[in-house]
């Protein structure tokens, strides 16, 4: 792939994965990610996956409301993005915070229940992140829509594992839940737009209107 072919869309989403990645470099250089710096690494990881992820479902949504079509271009490496920073989150939990003792992990699977649902998202994404290039999607068009689908659950899945992992109760709305919480009335939003009536009738109305 060449400089000219990639588009200016690609290049801001490729951009910003990377920055964020530089970012995260300096500061762990640089000593300023605070007094537990794996644990800053692994939420900062896990909250850059699910950015990317929420962008990704965002694409189709802001079309509808939009008509900006250019926008589909970006989903595909928004949603590899996702999967590339919830990679290095389960390693940096896995290997940097419990030394890949699985023993130990297997036990801290049963009692906390955020990373069970956590390590299920991340399971889904692995077949969504492999069958992502173009050859596959090509080859397999129908089962490909099929399978890419699971991403809506996904979503759901790592919003109630970030709702967990915060301090607080997630579903009362008690403590330090304001922002999953807010991440799930976005990805409420993206579901309803969505909806293939609520799809049409906001074409329509925005074909209309011009």
């Amino acid at each position: 792939m060449t400089f000219k072919k990639v588009s200016w869309i690609k290049l801001i989403v490729h951009v910003a994965a990377w920055s964020w990645i530089f970012i995260l470099v300096f500061d762990y250089i640089a000593g300023k990610l605070s007094i537990n710096p794996i644990q800053a690494v692994t939420q900062r990881t896990g909250k850059a996956a699910l950015i990317f992820l929420m962008l990704s479902l965002a694409c189709t949504p802001i079309n509808t409301l939009f008509g900006f079509n250019k926008i589909i271009q970006a989903r595909r490496w928004l949603g590899l993005y996702a999967f590339f920073f919830a990679s290095l989150h389960l390693l940096t939990f896995i290997g940097l915070d419990y030394g890949f003792n699985f023993s130990l992990l297997k036990y801290e699977f049963v009692q906390k229940r955020y990373i069970l649902v956590g390590s299920l998202a991340f399971l889904l994404l692995i077949p969504l992140a492999i069958t992502s290039f173009r050859w596959r999607i090509l080859k397999h068009k129908q089962n490909w829509k099929r399978l890419h689908r699971l991403v809506y659950l996904i979503g759901a899945l790592v919003i109630v594992h970030f709702g967990w992992v915060s301090k607080g109760d997630f579903f009362r709305l008690q403590g330090d839940v304001w922002e999953p919480f807010l991440f799930g009335v976005f990805f409420l939003l993206l579901l309803i737009i969505r909806v293939p009536q609520v799809s049409r009738s906001i074409t329509n109305f925005r074909t209309n209107t011009r």
